[in-house]
């Protein structure tokens, strides 16, 4: 069993910064590979960012290359998103999801097998 959850959403304008954390617990954290996915209003959820689980493979979605950074703190069991430059297309719920079963991170939400709860990211123009 793994649980995730999120944290550091809110409201920002076009332009702003913010930093999302993903706690995680119930097994060890350096055994799956982790992921934030996103989902806006109306839209499908999409992947946004990956990383491997010793933390040194990063992968990123197009829209969000240059202004999200992936990164993972395996001592402390966390996930983190910083995500700068915000634009209003940003404004989504964010998910982080951990995967058992890759050592590096999947781009399909298919391959992931918990998930935590979501928290919202909202860009005004």
């Amino acid at each position: 069993q793994v649980q995730l959850v999120e944290s550091g959403g809110g409201l920002v304008q076009a332009g702003g910064s913010l930093r999302l954390s993903c706690a995680a617990s119930g097994r060890t954290f350096s055994n799956y590979a982790m992921g934030w996915f996103r989902q806006a209003p109306g839209k499908e959820r999409e992947f946004a960012a990956g990383i491997s689980r010793g933390g040194s493979f990063t992968v990123y979605a197009d829209a969000v290359k240059g202004r999200f950074t992936i990164a993972r703190d395996n001592a402390e069991n966390t996930l983190s998103l910083q995500m700068n430059n915000l634009k209003p297309e940003d404004t989504a719920v964010y998910y982080c999801a951990a995967d058992l079963r890759s050592v590096v991170s999947s781009k399909s939400e298919a391959a992931y097998d918990y998930w935590g709860q979501g928290t919202q990211v909202t860009v005004s123009s």
